[in-house]
This record gives C-alpha cells, structure tokens and sequence, in this order.
C-alpha cells in the first residue's frame, strides 16, 4: 500500500474547514484512504469525525495511505491538501 507523509500547514491543525476540505478531496479519490498521526493507528480520511478526532496540529506529521489504481497520485493531490494553509487571509 504506498504512503505518502506529509506536514500539516492550516494554523488551526486539521479542524474544521480543513478537515472538511481534507475529507472531500480523500472521498473524491473513490479510493480506500487512511490518514494517522505519527506514531498513531490510522484512520478512515473519508470520515470527517475520524480526522478531527486525530487532533492533528499545525506542524505535525501525518501518514496518508491508499491502496487502488492511481493511489500515489491521490496520495499528492491529498497531501498538497493537508500542507496547504486553508486559514490564511
């Protein structure tokens, strides 16, 4: 299964709005996605519930895994997601 690491970059960590724009795009794929702190289990990235209750910060390190044709892609339109700053003005 690849995985791809990648640095959360919303001020607020991945909650909320980024979590919710996170989500969408990990839905979209129509691929199995997993999402997990560093250290952590991973959880389903297609549940908006599961990635706010990671509680990931900005700065942190997070996993992401897919598995399915295209998954590497989908693993860097995800983490171009997950590293962009969604609060900035």
């Amino acid at each position: 299964m690849p995985s791809r690491t990648a640095t959360v970059g919303s001020r607020v960590g991945l909650h909320a709005r980024p979590a919710s724009l996170f989500v969408q795009a990990a839905a979209a794929t129509g691929l199995p996605v997993t999402i997990a702190r560093d250290g952590g289990a991973p959880v389903d990235a297609r549940s908006i519930l599961m990635v706010m209750g990671l509680g990931a910060r900005h700065g942190e390190t997070v996993t992401l895994s897919a598995e399915g044709e295209g998954a590497e892609q989908a693993l860097e339109q995800l983490a171009a997601v997950v590293e962009a700053d969604h609060d900035a003005a």
